[in-house]
């Protein structure tokens, strides 16, 4: 099925000559004209670092261009960075004072503002918040939507369920234009376990009626090979983020290379806080860049066991750590045939409930009746 590109001014160049009945001329015409509605679009949702620049009488921090440049050496690309920053963490940036460290931090918090508002204010907010498709009908219905943008959704379930496959469709359908289940935005994939396929990003697009090299472009792929490399794509991933609309962040999995460098009950809880740090920089990303994060999560065998009857039981990797980070649970497991199902186990907004869908050329599709 045809659907629109990623591009903004490629799409809006598509409507405006319509079915023929616009001449060429108008519609360069009507595209010049919303020229600034474009580059707005192609901007990310975020106010610039310079801003803290300004003079304090004009509610900035009087940084220097110096100040600026600790702070993204430290990962802060962004004022909404530096205001979830806590200031203890600001105090210790090295060659930042005391004084300035407070005055960043006071003239970042007012700048985001987003202190205490009313309900209805709040639900004016989660009224226009983006939902990506995931390819299925079923499954975007069971999420009333879709993949919320601003939030932590894990996929958890044993091998081959089929949590690479959604985030892979995922990748091109947040390149979608908003009327069709996208955010005309661009997509990071972080990879831990060697599991991405560009050639499947090929087939998605081709099913979606995106051209397949630009879907390709629009998807920025990092490969991490140890816990301290996972964690600083991230603080690369801020500047790209500041750089270019994006839309989706993807770490598959979050948990696969945890599990093997922190090993038995001895390396526990050093593990748990590890995963502790990473999920709170995901939880900042997504705050201040309105992304969807989606994690995929290792299972192991439940010790509490259960009837023969009822196959082997599992549980997500991560304990109360990752349970209390992500918003949404979601839990894949194999159905019939080629069918997968997938299971709500916690959110904050719907209800525990179940959808199939299948595996396809095409990505995810509607499972099979």
């Amino acid at each position: 099925m045809a659907q629109q590109q990623c591009s903004p001014r490629g799409a809006k160049r598509a409507r405006l000559l319509g079915d023929g009945r616009r001449s060429e001329a108008e519609a360069l015409g009507a595209e010049a004209a919303g020229a600034a509605e474009d580059a707005a679009l192609e901007r990310p949702p975020i106010t610039p670092l310079q801003r803290l620049c300004e003079p304090r009488a004009s509610g900035g921090a009087g940084a220097s261009k110096k100040d600026l440049n600790l702070l993204v050496q430290h990962g802060l690309h962004c004022v909404e960075g530096a205001a979830f920053t806590p200031l203890r963490k600001l105090r210790q940036i090295e060659g930042l004072s005391e004084d300035r460290a407070r005055a960043i931090s006071e003239a970042a918090c007012r700048m985001v503002g987003g202190h205490m508002v009313s309900a209805l204010a709040m639900m004016q907010v989660r009224q226009s918040v983006v939902r990506l498709t995931t390819g299925a009908g079923q499954l975007d219905g069971l999420l009333r939507g879709g993949v919320e943008t601003g939030q932590i959704t894990e996929l958890f379930g044993e091998s081959r369920s089929g949590k690479t496959q959604i985030c892979h469709t995922l990748c091109v359908a947040c390149q979608l234009g908003v009327e069709n289940g996208g955010a005309a935005s661009k997509a990071l994939y972080i990879d831990t376990e060697g599991t991405f396929r560009p050639e499947r990003l090929q087939s998605i697009a081709a099913r979606f009626g995106l051209d397949p090299e630009e879907a390709l472009e629009n998807v920025t792929y990092a490969r991490a090979y140890c816990t301290d490399h996972q964690s600083d794509l991230l603080a690369e991933a801020a500047a790209l983020f500041s750089e270019s609309r994006y839309a989706l962040l993807v770490v598959d999995s979050a948990t696969g290379i945890f599990r093997t460098e922190y090993s038995g009950r001895g390396e526990l809880a050093e593990r748990q806080q590890a995963l502790n740090g990473f999920f709170r920089k995901l939880r900042l990303l997504a705050d201040q860049y309105g992304l969807a994060v989606v994690v995929t999560n290792q299972v192991m065998s439940s010790p509490d066991g259960g009837p023969a009857y009822m196959g082997p039981q599992v549980q997500p990797v991560g304990g109360h750590v990752i349970a209390h980070a992500s918003q949404v649970r979601l839990a894949i497991r194999k159905g019939k045939g080629r069918n997968r199902i997938c299971k709500v186990v916690d959110s904050p907004d719907t209800r525990e409930a179940e959808a199939g869908f299948m595996i396809s050329i095409g990505g995810i599709v509607d499972a099979e009746q």
